[in-house]
């Protein structure tokens, strides 16, 4: 077997722009030399052993990309593109008038499907999820056995090591069972510690009410590994999803990952194992996390971790 045909794909999702912090983040210079977050992915997976760089972007945002960020990898590393548009809808379905956001993230995967033919990892493009996340996901597709299907991977976070200093985040709190294989995601909207409950990390359930959770309890920072019969259930739930009546009439309807995943995991067709993973994340979900994020990645270069110059 020719090693190299089984190198993992890296999938970035890059077609949304970030509504809580202002401007382009995937092109915000965090780094000494103005490097992204994701060019600290892309490196981390070239480390892990990734073969391969796939992003989906918006058409409008082709040029402004390849100039400013292709341009950056060539000759380092195989990169493509692909595009999301509110009128990529699988034959006899049509955008709803009036409606103006993106599909979800799972559209955005399904956009990949053309040019993935190996197993692969998807992620969000202004997450920084570090090295052990990606050694961590990037072993688990490489060790697959060629042509394998309906064994996927999620790399759980600890809940711990995904906060932000500047408000609540947003998670999906993952459960499995004895095989760390999961059996749900709960999106928990609302998400910090709060002082006086000891400064445990809490939740804000559907009372209002803040409850305690588990310190390490894994969290889903959408980094997922699956091989390319994914894309097919993807088209085959995409077309369900938009037969329902009112996914049409909600313009803001999403067809996210975890949709996908769960409905996977709930009818037995797929298992989903939850990679442990030290690495601490870190993003920008707040404009006042900029501050922090560039000083953490100033420690990072000055340990070692990453070279000064990155490409």
């Amino acid at each position: 077997m020719n090693s190299n045909t089984m190198k993992p794909t890296l999938f970035l999702l890059a077609a949304g722009m970030g509504s809580r912090y202002g401007g382009l983040k995937q092109l915000d210079g965090l780094g000494p030399n103005g490097e992204t977050i994701m060019d600290y992915s892309i490196y981390d997976a070239i480390q892990a052993g990734f073969g391969k760089i796939v992003w989906v972007i918006r058409k409008d945002f082709e040029e402004q990309f390849r100039t400013q960020i292709l341009s950056k990898y060539e000759g380092v590393v195989p990169c493509e593109l692909c595009f999301q548009s509110i009128d990529s809808l699988p034959e006899g379905f049509t955008c709803p008038e009036g409606r103006v956001k993106p599909w979800g993230t799972n559209h955005a995967v399904l956009m990949g499907k053309d040019v993935i033919k190996e197993p692969f990892a998807v992620i969000n493009c202004d997450d920084f999820y570090g090295r052990d996340a990606f050694m961590s996901v990037g072993k688990f597709l490489s060790s697959l056995p060629e042509g394998s299907k309906n064994k996927y991977a999620m790399v759980g976070f600890r809940c711990c090591n995904t906060l932000s200093e500047n408000g609540s985040v947003a998670r999906g709190v993952c459960e499995y069972d004895d095989n760390r294989h999961l059996t749900d995601v709960v999106e928990r909207t609302e998400i910090m510690r709060q002082a006086d409950k000891g400064d445990a990390i809490c939740y804000k359930d559907e009372k209002g009410e803040w409850i305690p959770l588990e310190e390490t309890v894994p969290v889903s920072m959408n980094m997922w590994g699956f091989t390319p019969d994914y894309f097919e259930y993807s088209e085959a739930y995409f077309k369900e999803f938009l037969s329902d009546p009112k996914n049409m009439e909600n313009l803001k309807a999403e067809f996210f990952i975890p949709l996908m995943v769960n409905k996977l995991i709930n009818e037995g067709t797929a298992s989903v194992e939850v990679l442990d993973t030290t690495s601490v994340w870190f993003g920008v979900t707040y404009a006042a996390d900029r501050e922090a994020t560039v000083e953490r990645i100033a420690k990072l270069v000055a340990d070692g971790v990453y070279p000064n110059k990155l490409f």
